[in-house]
């Protein structure tokens, strides 16, 4: 993709600020813990500070920034009128915190409570009138925030993928032998970390930026982990996107689980994924649990896979349409 003065790396991105139209502005901003927080605020057409608007915050996926796919969708939505705010988690991307690429559940967390705090504070916006959006890790965390954090009145997710799950179990379930051994793993990072400093990374597949043959691509197992090379790797490359995290997160990760106290979720709920997605799983556990609203819709995406749900025009427009028409309702 061409160069974009805002670093956006997906189609149709804005490519600057003209008078009436959609603006971007770069923000920032501090979680509860101080650390600083890099974001991107979309605010609609002909944005006045004297009116009272509804707004959505946007987490992005495991190894994504606020420039692709959550942009992506931030932008969709603040063309319909919405103020949106698509951020960096802590740790990632623009974001500040040391070591990188650290991805505990709390801090995942607390960044989308720190961005409604912001929103919430906001000339413009209606403070009892917020959405959450989250795409993949970022759907699991916004479920997570959404079973306590009532300031969220309506909730929705694309391709949710439920981190902790994953982490602790494996993709499908499928290493549920070795978590033991991943639970020693964690401990001996953390116990290098505290006695040297250094940091092991697991999920390194993007440290150097590598466009990968067809052989190493067939390599890796077919659906989301190849596809997700590709999309993250070459097709929407943003230079702050990175595969990996550390270890020693995996102690925080490997206990939580985002389909744990889903009746705690009492708001209107809209989660969509590919009917052919591998992680179709992960979307219809989640939904299925959330026994606390009535209020709540389960979207397949025909055709789609996961990645395919991030960029894919057919099914973008689908979901932005969905995502639309649902927070237009509920906000």
């Amino acid at each position: 993709m061409s160069e974009n003065k805002f670093g956006l790396v997906y189609a149709g991105a804005l490519e600057d600020n003209v008078a009436g139209g959609i603006e971007l502005r770069p923000i920032s901003f501090n979680n509860i813990a101080g650390i600083k927080i890099a974001a991107n605020l979309y605010l609609p057409s002909n944005f006045d500070a004297s009116q009272s608007l509804p707004a959505i915050v946007v987490a992005h996926p495991n190894g994504g920034v606020k420039e692709q796919v959550s942009g992506l969708f931030a932008q969709r939505l603040a063309e319909k009128g919405f103020v949106t705010l698509a951020f960096d988690a802590a740790y990632q991307g623009a974001s500040a915190g040391e070591p990188r690429q650290t991805d505990r559940p709390a801090n995942r967390v607390e960044d989308i409570r720190a961005s409604i705090d912001y929103l919430v504070k906001l000339q413009g916006v209606d403070s009892d009138r917020i959405g959450a959006l989250g795409i993949c890790g970022g759907g699991g965390y916004t479920i997570q925030v959404s079973k306590t954090d009532k300031r969220i009145k309506a909730v929705g997710t694309i391709s949710m993928f439920n981190s902790g799950r994953v982490r602790r179990n494996g993709f499908g379930d499928s290493q549920l032998a070795t978590v033991k051994d991943r639970l020693a793993q964690a401990a001996a990072a953390r116990a290098k970390y505290a006695a040297t400093g250094e940091v092991d990374y697991i999920g390194d597949l993007l440290t150097h930026r590598t466009h990968f043959t067809k052989e190493q691509l067939e390599a890796i197992p077919a659906g989301l982990y190849r596809d997700g090379v590709q999309y993250y790797g070459d097709t929407h490359y943003q230079k702050n996107s990175q595969s990996r995290y550390t270890t020693m997160s995996l102690m925080d990760l490997m206990a939580f689980d985002a389909e744990d106290h889903m009746d705690l979720i009492d708001q209107p709920l809209l989660m969509m994924v590919g009917d052919v997605s591998d992680t179709r799983y992960m979307t219809e556990d989640v939904f299925n649990k959330a026994t606390g609203t009535d209020d709540k819709q389960l979207i397949l995406i025909k055709g789609a896979s996961h990645i395919e749900t991030y960029w894919v025009p057919e099914y973008v427009d689908q979901e932005a349409a969905a995502m639309t028409k649902f927070f237009d309702e509920k906000l």
